[in-house]
């Protein structure tokens, strides 16, 4: 039987502590992984919690990150509670088997702290990781802060395991400047936290000998394409679960989390959509532009990147007259995905506010309140004027040459 450990009403944790803690009260029955920057707190943390009988379960080190996803895919299909971390590199070395793990549809807890990919080599922090799991049958949740980074664990078991879903799920924090970065964090019991996780339940577990399933099956043309149909549909369908738990943690919280979170937009005409920390900056730049320039600006940020709201995107974007998506990945010979899919949203509900997209932040640069701030002064000239006064597509904090595109 598993230690408890006491926890305080506030906690200073940064963003791995706090992962790794949610992780710890979950009470997982195997986390494999293998460490890499920014992640490898996480699972140091996690391994000194089961050296320390904290943990009824077991941490397997594994000699890859592949090699993890494989030995979680084994452990989940088994019959268990599974979870892991990884960043960067070792996120593209899991990705061939990030597949295999929604194709058998294993509720597996993924943490990714969001570091830049190589070539050059960089080890801070950008969304090039997050962008790379998009199509890969993963929910993706986005988290903004080190209190978000435990929430969205204990709710991301709990959503993953529930049989409307069966899907397994991604966490998202900035790599260093959440996951490094100490803050305040009200954390629960380890009662109050399994609790609200609840039991883990199996399902066409493989050690049930008494009824013998097949998991990796091959199926070719003849069913391949309805299983991948119902991966879909399981992922898309997992919105409405996904609310389910915002609100029943919002009652034991007093926490509120919803698919699409606005700022300012009840009566804004411009507004940044982004991700991850620069939310709350881009918060912050809102508000002043408003006290200072008279710049009617929100912020749009969105909890789930998969499955995307679409709807909920549309309805926040149908009032402005300017937005800007920043995007901090590299979007590689095309426009940034937010930009892309935020566009697309506005769209299909017949919206047509002025789009523009910002790359920013690549290999950990630092985004300013100045860049904020001239981003809303931007987006407002093109609300007056009523058309793009600026390049579709900008480098934002590029040194050099100011370099555009579109």
């Amino acid at each position: 039987m598993a230690k408890t450990m006491e926890v305080r009403d506030v906690e200073v944790w940064d963003g791995n502590m706090a992962a790794s803690q949610a992780l710890r009260q979950a009470q997982i029955d195997v986390v494999a992984a293998y460490p890499i920057t920014p992640s490898t707190p996480i699972v140091q943390s996690y391994g000194s919690f089961v050296s320390n009988g904290y943990v009824d379960g077991e941490f397997v080190m594994v000699e890859s990150e592949h090699a993890a996803m494989s030995a979680c895919v084994g452990a989940a299909a088994a019959g268990g509670r599974v979870a892991t971390a990884t960043s960067s590199q070792g996120f593209a070395l899991m990705v061939e088997v990030l597949y295999q793990a929604s194709g058998m549809r294993l509720p597996i807890v993924l943490n990714l702290v969001n570091r830049s990919l190589a070539a050059p080599l960089n080890v801070n922090g950008d969304h090039s990781d997050m962008y790379l799991s998009r199509d890969t049958g993963w929910i993706n949740l986005c988290t903004y802060n080190p209190q978000e980074a435990y929430d969205f664990n204990l709710m991301a078991f709990k959503i993953a395991e529930d049989l409307r879903v069966r899907v397994p799920v991604i966490v998202n924090q900035d790599g260093f400047i959440c996951s490094h970065t100490a803050q305040s964090v009200r954390p629960f019991s380890d009662e109050v936290a399994y609790k609200f996780i609840g039991d883990y339940v199996s399902h066409n577990p493989m050690l049930d000998f008494s009824n013998p399933i097949t998991y990796g099956a091959q199926t070719e043309e003849d069913w391949h394409f309805e299983h991948k149909a119902q991966l879909h549909k399981g992922i898309m369908d997992s919105q409405n679960v996904i609310a389910e738990v915002f609100k029943e943690f919002e009652k034991l919280s007093g926490r509120k989390y919803s698919l699409v979170e606005t700022y300012y937009l009840e009566d804004a005409e411009v507004a940044i959509v982004a991700l991850g920390t620069s939310v709350e900056s881009a918060r912050v730049a809102a508000k002043k532009m408003r006290e200072d320039k008279g710049i009617k600006a929100g912020v749009i940020s969105i909890r789930s990147l998969r499955p995307f709201p679409f709807q909920e995107v549309g309805e926040a974007l149908k009032n402005l007259k300017a937005v800007a998506c920043l995007d901090r990945s590299l979007p590689a010979g095309t426009l940034g995905m937010l930009f892309n899919e935020f566009s697309a949203a506005a769209l299909s509900i017949r919206a047509y506010p002025l789009m523009s997209n910002y790359i920013y932040g690549l290999g950990g640069r630092d985004l300013t309140q100045a860049h904020l701030e001239s981003i809303l002064i931007e987006l407002d000239a093109d609300a007056k004027a009523g058309k793009l006064t600026h390049p579709l597509q900008q480098m934002l904090g590029l040194r050099g040459p100011k370099m555009s595109f579109f």
